[in-house]
């Protein structure tokens, strides 16, 4: 059987196997429950001006500036894509292949497209294409998508905790928490690392599963690495935050925004159509102003991940012909 047919029987197999009825239901009911819960705010705030949701929500789009909002979020997302590219490149020659970065940004281009339903799920199709294109163990590059998902989590809380520190009294009490939760992360990190460097621990099995390779390998320094080659998605993501919700009519400051986004982004990578939940939170953070920021919590995100997506279009064709030929 050639490698060709491999790969289709493969893709075939995957399509087949089926999750369980509830994962399948569970981003779909927490999207229902997030729209309940906006429909009901809306609702009121509609009330209170004694006007229409339709009309309502629509004077909202027609006051921004959409040419400026474009010149503001164009950019912006070009420059994400370039820095998670980065991202991926580094990771990748450190633990797995080395590869150049024009070869890893169609692959993770072409992966864009899975974001649309789970950007977890694009990271895997990352893996599969490096199995199959540079015969790189499945298992191998999986352990790296996982180790970046790892340094995500600590890198959107460190930028959590600067910009709570930094605006203290302006948050809610619940905030105040993020702090805590770094600090009791930051003791969980220790534990995690002397474990898979074997330096507690080396007589358990778990450390050793394929899974767990890059996390074998790595230093300290190549967490800290990723989360400052990240770092500057996250500046040029409050500022450009700041200035774009301005044009929907609300005011905040670049410390405020720097202190929510991390929470946002949390919420944009929970699994579930047109990120619900990272729209709830707008709302839950700005709730003197519902209908703005149910408008820009919805127009931010989705256009950030079809724009991706585009990009990932882009590339798709090349990242395909590339695969083909090294299966040939």
């Amino acid at each position: 059987m050639s490698q060709l047919e491999e790969i289709r029987n493969d893709s075939a197999t995957a399509l087949e196997r089926k999750p369980p009825l509830w994962q399948r239901l569970l981003p779909w009911l927490i999207t229902a429950a997030c729209f309940v819960y906006l429909y009901g705010r809306l609702d009121r705030a509609v009330q209170a001006e004694d006007s229409e949701l339709l009309p309502y929500l629509t004077e909202i789009f027609a006051r921004v500036n959409w040419w400026q909002w474009l010149a503001l979020m164009v950019p912006y997302s070009t420059f994400f894509f370039v820095i998670d590219s980065l991202v991926v490149w580094r990771v990748i020659n450190w633990f797995n292949a080395k590869l150049s970065y024009t070869e890893i940004i169609p692959i993770r281009a072409s992966a864009y497209i899975l974001s649309l339903v789970n950007e977890q799920v694009s990271k895997g199709a990352i893996a599969l294409y490096l199995n199959r294109r540079d015969g790189v163990p499945g298992w191998e590059v999986g352990s790296s998508m996982l180790f970046i998902m790892f340094c995500e989590y600590y890198y959107l809380l460190t930028w959590a905790t600067v910009g709570v520190m930094l605006q203290w009294d302006r948050f809610p009490r619940t905030f105040h928490l993020i702090p805590w939760i770094a600090l009791a992360s930051a003791a969980f990190f220790a534990l995690f690392h002397l474990f898979f460097s074997g330096r507690i621990g080396s007589e358990i099995a778990l450390r050793d599963r394929p899974i767990f390779r890059s996390f074998r390998l790595a230093k300290v320094w190549h967490y800290c690495t990723i989360i400052l080659l990240r770092s500057p998605m996250m500046l040029g993501a409050a500022v450009v935050y700041t200035l774009v919700l301005r044009l929907f009519g609300v005011a905040t400051t670049f410390g405020e925004m720097l202190a929510y986004l991390p929470v946002i982004f949390f919420g944009a990578a929970t699994p579930g159509p047109m990120r619900s939940v990272a729209i709830l939170l707008w709302v839950v953070l700005f709730p003197e102003r519902p209908a703005e920021m149910t408008t820009f919590g919805f127009v931010q995100h989705n256009f950030f991940i079809f724009f991706n997506a585009g990009i990932g279009l882009l590339f798709l064709r090349r990242a395909t012909r590339e695969l083909l030929a090294k299966a040939r």
